[in-house]
């Protein structure tokens, strides 16, 4: 297996990936997930491919096994708080078939690596909180808590 900035050609093995991590999504939050949406069009995944912005980590053999999608952020400092470059991860996906193979392990080590060639403070990102959640993923990799995002439905009170 080899990771790689992904290109053009990574594209239908990217969508086969958002499809699965699309009903995933819709499993575990069927309140707030459409069944069968997918994340991003061909089209979108072109525009992000060309943008430097928002790297894309590829794990491959002869197939897609797993990507990484990033976005580079900068948090301007102001009286309450500090500047700093953040890498945030906005989706790490692997193939379902090729799960417990510790390619999103080495997904997340890849862009931990980039970020600090680069000189970003931070690796961020966020998880759903419902069952089968990639939570406890993320915290075996040394990921910890920065804040909580707390929700009462309305229908419930």
């Amino acid at each position: 297996m080899e990771i790689v900035r992904a290109e053009t050609r990574h594209i239908p093995g990217m969508l086969r990936l958002l499809a699965q991590v699309g009903q995933v999504h819709h499993v575990g939050r069927p309140d707030l997930f459409r069944d069968g949406a997918i994340k991003y069009s061909a089209q979108e995944l072109e525009a992000l491919l060309e943008d430097e912005n928002c790297p894309i980590f590829i794990a491959e053999d002869a197939h897609v096994l797993g990507y990484c999608f990033c976005q580079c952020q900068t948090v301007e400092g102001n009286d309450c708080i500090l500047g700093r470059k953040e890498l945030y991860i906005d989706d790490l996906c692997v193939e379902e078939t090729a799960r417990g193979q510790h390619i999103g392990s080495a997904l997340y080590h890849h862009a931990v690596d980039w970020a600090k060639q680069r000189g970003f403070d931070y690796i961020t990102l966020r998880v759903w909180d419902f069952p089968g959640s990639a939570e406890a993923f993320y915290r075996n990799l040394g990921m910890k808590s920065r804040y909580l995002c707390m929700e009462q439905k309305l229908e419930d009170i």
